[in-house]
C-alpha cells in the first residue's frame, strides 16, 4: 500500500476500508509520510503550531495528521517563506501528514470586509488592513507552497443563516472554483514544494437536500481523490447538521476518504463517525483548554470552579497525559488562576489525548463489531 496511486494523473492516497459497523467505518489512510488509522481527529495548528503543544507531546497524545490553515499562513509569515524555510513539515517540526485548508472558511467569515464574485474574494487582512484577493487559483498556489500533503479546495462557505438562494449561489460557485482548483493542481503534476499532494473537493449546500445532492453530483464529475463536507457546524440546528452529515456522506463513493470540517466535541465526535464520517477537525479541544476547561467521560470539566481548590484527584482517571499522570485537579486550577502558561500546556495537552483516544476506542469498537454498544454506552454530556 506505500506505492503511489494516481486518479486521472493526479495524487491518490489510497482509504484501505477494514471494516463497516452499520455507517461507521474503520480503515488505514495510506500517505507518502506514513499510514493513518481512520476515524481521526486532526489538531489544528492555525498559523503553523498547535497552540501549547510541542510537536513531540502532540505524537504522544496519539495525534497521526495535523491541520494548518492557508489564509493565515498566507499573510503571516507568507507561503513563500515557508517553503524557504523548508516547508511546512519543517515548519511545524512534524514528520508525519499535514493537511492544508483552503483559506475559504476565514475568507468568508470577513463577511463586513468580503467582496464575493465569481472570479474570486476580495478582502482585508486582519493583520495590517492590506487588500487581498483570493482566486482558486491562488488558493492552490499557496497551499502548494506550504507543502502540505492533503490541499483543499476553494469553496464558498455561506453562513447558517444564509438563505436557500444564496446557498443556491455558494453551490454554484464552488463547483466552478473545484473545476479551477483541478486544473492549476494538474499544471503542477499535482506537486507541492514538498511532495505530492492530495486535492479534496469540498460539498456545500448547507441543509438543503436537494443542494447537497446537487453539489455531490457536480463534485463526482471531477472526480477528486477524497470529499470533504464543508458549510456544516456554521451555526445551525445541531440535528440539522447530522441529519445532512448522514445524507452527504451515504452520497459519497465508500472508496474515497470522507473528511467533516469543523467538529470538535466529544459527543459530536462520535455522532458523525457514527454517520460514515473518517476525518474531523476543530479548534475546541485546544480553544476551551485555554479557558481552563477539560474534557472528561462527565462533560467539560471547569477548573476555575472552587470545588477543585483542594482536590487531590487527576482530570480523568486512567487517562495517560502528562497532566493527569503528574497533577492534581487543585494544582491545575491554581496555575488555571494564575494564568502560568504551563496550566493551558496540561490542559490542551489532555484535551486532545482525550478525544484521540475516544477516537481510538471508537475505532477498535468498529473493529470489533460493537460500535453501537460502545455508542450507547457513552454519558458525554455536553
Amino acid at each position: 500500500m506505500n506505492e503511489m496511486r494516481y486518479l486521472g494523473g493526479l495524487p491518490d492516497f489510497p482509504l484501505e476500508l477494514l471494516a463497516c459497523d452499520g455507517r461507521a467505518r474503520a480503515g488505514v489512510l495510506h500517505t507518502p509520510r506514513g499510514p493513518v488509522a481512520t476515524p481521526c481527529f486532526m489538531p489544528v495548528g492555525t498559523k503553523g503550531t498547535v497552540k501549547a503543544m510541542l510537536p513531540e507531546r502532540l505524537r504522544a497524545a496519539g495525534a497521526h495528521i495535523l491541520l494548518a490553515n492557508t489564509y493565515h499562513l498566507a499573510l503571516r509569515p507568507g507561503s513563500d517563506t515557508v517553503r524557504r524555510l523548508g516547508g511546512l513539515h519543517t515548519f511545524m517540526q512534524w514528520p508525519g501528514p499535514i493537511l492544508t485548508d483552503s483559506g475559504g472558511y476565514q475568507v468568508f467569515s470577513l463577511l463586513d470586509t468580503a467582496v464575493v464574485g465569481d472570479e474570486g474574494v476580495g478582502f482585508r487582512s486582519i493583520y495590517d488592513g492590506s487588500y487581498h484577493m483570493f482566486t482558486p487559483e491562488r488558493a492552490m498556489t499557496e497551499q502548494q507552497a506550504l507543502g502540505a500533503d492533503f490541499i483543499m479546495c476553494f469553496d464558498q462557505c455561506p453562513p447558517g443563516t444564509a438563505t436557500e438562494g444564496e446557498v443556491g449561489d455558494a453551490v454554484r460557485r464552488t463547483f466552478a472554483w473545484a473545476g479551477r482548483c483541478r486544473s492549476a493542481h494538474e499544471q503542477c503534476s499535482g506537486l507541492g514544494s514538498d511532495g505530492p499532494q492530495m486535492l479534496l473537493g469540498i460539498v456545500q449546500g448547507g441543509t438543503y437536500e436537494h443542494l447537497r445532492r446537487r453539489s455531490v453530483e457536480q463534485l463526482l464529475s471531477l472526480q477528486f481523490p477524497g470529499y470533504a463536507i464543508g458549510g456544516l457546524t456554521v451555526g445551525e440546528d445541531r440535528g440539522a447538521m447530522l441529519e445532512t452529515t448522514s445524507l452527504t456522506a451515504d452520497l459519497l463513493p465508500a472508496e474515497r476518504i470522507r473528511y467533516l470540517m469543523g467538529i470538535g466535541d466529544p459527543q459530536g465526535v462520535v455522532e458523525v463517525i457514527a454517520r460514515g464520517i473518517d476525518l474531523f477537525d476543530c479548534v475546541l479541544p485546544t480553544r476551551t483548554a485555554r479557558m481552563g476547561t477539560a474534557f472528561t467521560r462527565g462533560g467539560r470539566l471547569n477548573l476555575r470552579n472552587a470545588e477543585h481548590a483542594l482536590s487531590m484527584g487527576p482530570l480523568e482517571e486512567g487517562c495517560p497525559c502528562t497532566a493527569c499522570r503528574g497533577f492534581s485537579r487543585g494544582v491545575i486550577r491554581h496555575l488555571v488562576m494564575q494564568k502560568e502558561i504551563l496550566g493551558v500546556m496540561l490542559l490542551t495537552e489532555h484535551n486532545l489525548t482525550f478525544l484521540t483516544r475516544l477516537v481510538s476506542e471508537a475505532r477498535a469498537a468498529i473493529l470489533g463489531g460493537r460500535f453501537a454498544a460502545f455508542r450507547s454506552s457513552l454519558n458525554l454530556a455536553w
